[in-house]
């Protein structure tokens, strides 16, 4: 009985009950450094290997954007931050900001004279972090370099105690290097209007409401700090802040930027959700091997309470609970990166999609995150899967008896059940029969 309570107690503490174990991820059964990644990034690098892909090398702007082809990344998602908050921070400044790109399942970085820092997705360890030389000698291969030393930022509590990506507002000084004793906020869906974008440029229409982005603050002997956010609203042209000429691209878009902080706040909950609903089903079946009893492939007990947890996060998350509202009168911002953002969406049989922006009070018009089509999110170990759409099912049907999601309409809810049924790899019949009987 001792023995049971034992490892039962350390199934409880996965559920967040208690403390987690430094680098959890680390452990059995996820062994984050330890996995080979099966990731976009190992896929390119065996093609250009074989000779079956050959990456154009003439400057660092083409292999930027020959790496993005593959990683199916718009150049149009580009974002500029000039806070020094990455690994290279010595060539990050508001004259020399570094780009980020993301596409659903990738991210990358680069910085003037530097490396290109890539993100991938692998669907069970999560993003999977590399360095990119590329300025290699021409007669050597050009090679993705796995790079854990970022999990210093990229692997605690920002990211919640899971390898995970990351945006963050800081108080920048006028180099760039956040003002610690103003603290900083990572970016979510929830996050207000006004607390985002420190260290970062934003260009777009936002009307009154003021942002963070654009500028840098002073900071004062009694560590308060001078800073004009009104200097930074509503800015069409970066031109004015720092020489433009170098970068490909001439804007960092306000709805590039609303998307990128979406994105990777819901992949770090899938991420987290996904690790700690392994971890519960691996405690359970060590524990029924440990006394001698049947392995069962469903949770019970507290492997079904974590499970459980861990799905209400995913769905708060998808359903956008708890969302910002957009400023009165909405946002504008580049129609090139929404182009591209929404293009090959996948839709509805009456051409709807998850990825349609609203823009006016929100950032989209059904609000059910495109996540669901993220390779984590296809891969979620089965039992969190299925609990997941279970409850997500049963939410778009109005029949959630808490009170959580009184803001879906049935009219959006009926769109996004549509949009689900007819886009959703691996979608459950019940889903399509439902759809076609109305």
């Amino acid at each position: 009985m001792n023995r049971l309570l034992q490892t039962s107690l350390l199934i409880l503490s996965l559920s967040g009950t208690a403390l987690l174990a430094e680098d959890e991820y680390e452990n059995a059964p996820i062994r984050y450094s330890d996995t080979e990644p099966n990731d976009a990034a190992q896929r390119l690098e065996r093609l250009m290997a074989a000779g079956k892909v050959k990456i154009d090398r003439t400057d660092a702007w083409t292999v930027l954007r020959d790496v993005m082809k593959h990683f199916d990344i718009p150049p149009e998602s580009q974002t500029m931050v000039f806070s020094k908050t990455s690994k290279q921070n010595d060539r990050i400044n508001p004259q020399t900001p570094r780009v980020v790109y993301f596409g659903d399942n990738a991210y990358v970085g680069y910085c003037l004279g530097g490396s290109i820092e890539v993100s991938t997705i692998d669907p069970k360890l999560g993003p999977i972090f590399y360095l990119l030389d590329p300025y290699e000698e021409p007669q050597k291969p050009l090679h993705f370099q796995r790079d854990n030393s970022c999990l210093s930022c990229h692997g605690g509590p920002f990211t919640p105690e899971v390898p995970g990506v990351i945006v963050r507002s800081v108080y920048p000084g006028p180099e760039g290097h956040p003002i610690m004793s103003q603290g900083s906020t990572v970016v979510d869906t929830t996050t207000p209007f006004s607390d985002r974008w420190g260290g970062w440029y934003v260009t777009g229409r936002h009307g009154s409401v003021l942002h963070r982005g654009n500028v840098t603050a002073t900071e004062k002997n009694d560590q308060s700090i001078d800073i004009d956010f009104k200097a930074g609203a509503n800015i069409t042209s970066l031109a004015k802040f720092f020489d433009t000429t170098p970068y490909q691209r001439k804007t960092s878009d306000i709805i590039a930027l609303m998307v990128l902080e979406h994105q990777t706040s819901v992949q770090n909950i899938l991420t987290k959700a996904n690790h700690t609903s392994l971890r519960a089903m691996h405690m359970q079946t060590s524990l029924q091997r440990e006394l001698g009893e049947k392995i069962e492939s469903e949770p019970t007990g507290t492997a079904r309470r974590i499970i459980d947890h861990c799905a209400e996060d995913v769905i708060d998350a998808l359903l956008f609970k708890d969302e910002a509202a957009l400023p009165e009168g909405g946002i504008e911002g580049d129609p090139a990166f929404q182009t591209a953002f929404t293009q090959r969406a996948p839709q509805s049989s009456d051409g709807r999609s998850l990825k349609d922006f609203q823009l006016l009070n929100r950032l989209f018009k059904h609000r059910c995150s495109y996540m669901v089509y993220s390779l984590t999110f296809q891969h979620l170990t089965a039992p969190l899967k299925q609990t997941v759409l279970s409850r997500l099912w049963t939410v778009l049907e109005g029949k959630d008896t808490t009170g959580s999601y009184t803001y879906l309409g049935e009219t959006e809810r009926a769109h996004i059940r549509r949009i689900l049924a007819e886009t959703l790899p691996g979608a459950p019949a019940e889903w399509k029969k439902t759809i076609a009987s109305k």
